[in-house]
């Protein structure tokens, strides 16, 4: 796995390759390797995987041909990650309201 690190920019290289290394399943093989698996419990997990794929699978191509309703998009921001509220501070210092 390579990473350019471009202007000296060391975090963002650091994040690119953590987003690849996700990617790839590194970090999950990691902690499966942490400590010994039995091999009954390899066999269960590895069916629950399969059914797991097999129903995400099939949701899927239902989606498709129009069986079921597809999900909602989830909103998505430009340019970040939390909406941008407006400042919350006010130009006024006097807070007294003028008699008339």
């Amino acid at each position: 796995m390579q990473v350019l690190v471009r202007d000296n920019n060391v975090d963002q290289a650091l994040r690119v390759l953590k987003k690849k290394m996700q990617r790839e399943g590194i970090f999950r093989e990691m902690k499966a390797r942490k400590s010994y698996e039995k091999p009954s419990e390899r066999k269960t997990r590895e069916k629950a995987e399969a059914v797991r794929r097999s129903r995400k699978l099939a949701r899927k191509q239902a989606i498709r041909e129009g069986l079921i309703a597809a999900p909602k998009p989830k909103p998505r921001f430009a340019g970040s990650r939390k909406p941008v509220s407006a400042p919350t501070t006010s130009l006024r210092t006097d807070t007294t309201v003028p008699k008339v």
